[in-house]
C-alpha cells in the first residue's frame, strides 16, 4: 500500500500480457499448420487440387474464441496503463488524496480477473448457445462494477480539489469523459439481444475507439507532459500544450458522436464504399459521414502541435525544476540526470504511501514519500501521536532495509 496506483496497473498489465498473449500465438500457430501442413483445426472441408482431404471437424469459430481470449485482455492491457497514469496526474493536480486508494487497487486486480472471462461478447452473432451468451452478458456486465468505482473514485478526488489545470490535468479529465461516454455504449453492447442489431455497424466503432482508443491515448498525453520534465530536464511549452488538448478534446467528439447516431441508423462498418450498390439506401448517410471524415482529418492534423511541442521541448524548453508539480513519488526525487542506479548514495527509505496532498498540520500541501511521519507530525501533534509517529518511521526503514535486502 505504498505504491502509487500507476505502478498497481503497470503490474497488473504485465500478468494479463503473460497470460493472454501466448493465447495468440498458440492461434497463429494452428493457422500456419493449417496453411501449411493440411490440418483441420481451423477449416471442416479442406479441398487440394481440386479433391477434398479426408480430415475434416475444424472449426473457424474456435479461432475466434482463441483470438478474442487475447483480444479483450489486450483492450486492458492498453487501457490499465492509461488509467493509472491518469490516477497520478488528478491526485497530483487536484492538491488531494486519490480517493478510495485501496478500492482503486482492487478495482484495477477485478478488471483483471474479469477481463479473462468476457471474452464471448465480442460473438453474440455467431450461432452459440444462447444459455452460453447470457454467461458472457454477466460477466460483461459484472466488470462495468470496478469501472465504474474508478470513475467515480476520479470524481471524488476532483470535487472540492484545488485543481491544477495542467495540460496533463486537462487530459487525464478528458480520459474520464471519454471512459464514461464508453463505458455507457459498452453496457448496451453486452447486451446480447442488443447488440446483434448492433453488430458490425458504426456504434461498435464508436464504442470500441471512444472507450478503448481514445482513453488509452488521453492518458499517454497526460502522462507524457506530466513527465516530461523527468525525462528532459525541460519543461513543455503549456500554451501548446493547452491548444493540443482542446483540438484533439472537441475532434474525438466530433468524429465518434456521429458514429454512435448512424450506427444505431443501421450504417455498417467495413465497407470501403456505398455509392455503388445502386440503390439509395445509404444516400442519407452521405453528409454526416463525410462531416465524421473530415472532423478526423482535423483531429489528426492537431497532433502536429504535440509533435512539435515534444521535439522542440526537449532541446529548447525551459528549464524544469526538480519536482515542477510539486509531487509525491520517488522519481521527483531523483537527480535531473540520474546515474545508474537512479539515486546517488543509498536508496531512499519509503516512510507512506503516494498521496499525501494537503494534510492537516504538515508545513506544506505536498509530502513526498521518502519523509519520515515524525517531520510532519512530531511538532504539531501531542506526544502520544508523535511516538506512533516515530513507530511508522522504524516500521518505514525496516520495511525499506528488507527491501534492498530481497533485492
Amino acid at each position: 500500500t505504498r505504491m502509487p496506483l500507476t505502478i498497481w496497473a503497470f503490474f497488473v498489465t504485465a500478468i494479463l500480457g503473460v497470460l493472454s498473449f501466448p493465447v495468440l500465438l498458440s492461434a497463429a500457430l494452428l493457422l500456419i499448420m493449417d496453411r501449411l501442413m493440411g490440418t483441420s483445426f481451423y477449416l471442416s472441408d479442406i479441398i487440394v487440387g481440386g479433391e477434398m482431404l479426408t480430415n475434416h471437424g475444424g472449426s473457424p469459430i474456435l479461432y475466434q474464441h482463441l483470438f478474442w481470449f487475447l483480444g479483450h485482455p489486450e483492450v486492458y492491457i492498453v487501457l490499465l496503463p492509461a488509467l493509472g497514469l491518469s490516477s497520478e496526474i488528478i491526485a497530483t493536480n487536484a492538491r488531494k488524496p486519490i480517493f478510495g486508494y485501496k478500492a482503486m487497487i482492487g478495482s484495477i486486480l477485478a478488471i483483471g480477473f474479469l477481463s479473462f472471462i468476457v471474452w464471448g461478447h465480442h460473438m453474440f452473432v455467431t450461432g452459440m448457445n444462447p444459455f452460453l451468451g447470457s454467461v458472457f452478458v454477466f460477466t460483461t456486465l459484472l466488470i462495468a462494477i470496478p469501472s465504474a468505482v474508478k470513475v467515480f473514485n476520479y470524481l471524488t478526488t476532483l470535487w472540492k480539489g484545488s485543481l491544477v489545470l495542467t495540460p496533463a490535468m486537462l487530459f487525464a479529465i478528458g480520459l474520464v469523459s471519454t471512459f464514461i461516454t464508453g463505458g455507457v455504449t459498452g453496457i448496451i453492447l453486452a447486451d446480447s439481444a442488443l447488440d446483434i442489431m448492433m453488430h458490425d455497424t458504426y456504434f461498435v466503432v464508436a464504442h470500441f475507439h471512444i472507450v478503448m482508443g481514445m482513453s488509452a491515448v488521453f492518458g499517454m498525453f497526460g502522462g507524457v507532459y506530466h513527465w516530461f520534465p523527468k525525462m528532459f530536464g525541460r519543461m513543455m511549452n503549456k500554451s501548446l500544450g493547452y491548444i493540443h488538448f482542446w483540438f484533439t478534446f472537441v475532434g474525438v467528439y466530433m468524429v465518434f458522436f456521429p458514429m454512435h447516431y448512424i450506427g444505431i441508423a443501421g450504417f455498417p462498418r467495413r465497407y470501403y464504399t456505398f455509392t455503388a450498390l445502386g440503390n439509395d439506401s445509404m444516400a442519407a448517410f452521405t453528409d454526416m459521414n463525410m462531416f465524421i471524415s473530415i472532423a478526423a482529418i482535423i483531429t489528426f492534423g492537431a497532433q502536429a502541435i504535440f509533435a512539435w511541442n515534444f521535439f522542440y521541448s526537449i532541446f529548447k524548453g525551459k528549464i524544469a525544476p526538480a519536482n515542477p508539480w510539486k509531487s509525491n513519488t520517488l522519481e521527483w526525487t531523483t537527480p535531473i540526470n540520474p546515474e545508474h542506479g537512479n539515486w546517488p548514495g543509498e536508496i531512499p527509505a519509503v516512510y507512506r504511501w503516494p498521496y499525501d496532498y494537503s494534510k492537516p498540520g504538515a508545513p506544506d500541501d505536498f509530502i513526498p514519500q521518502n519523509v519520515p511521519h515524525s517531520a510532519t507530525l512530531e511538532s504539531n501533534l501531542p506526544e502520544e501521536n508523535a511516538e506512533i509517529a516515530r513507530e511508522k518511521d522504524i516500521e518505514g526503514l525496516l520495511g525499506a532495509q528488507n527491501e534492498s535486502y530481497t533485492h
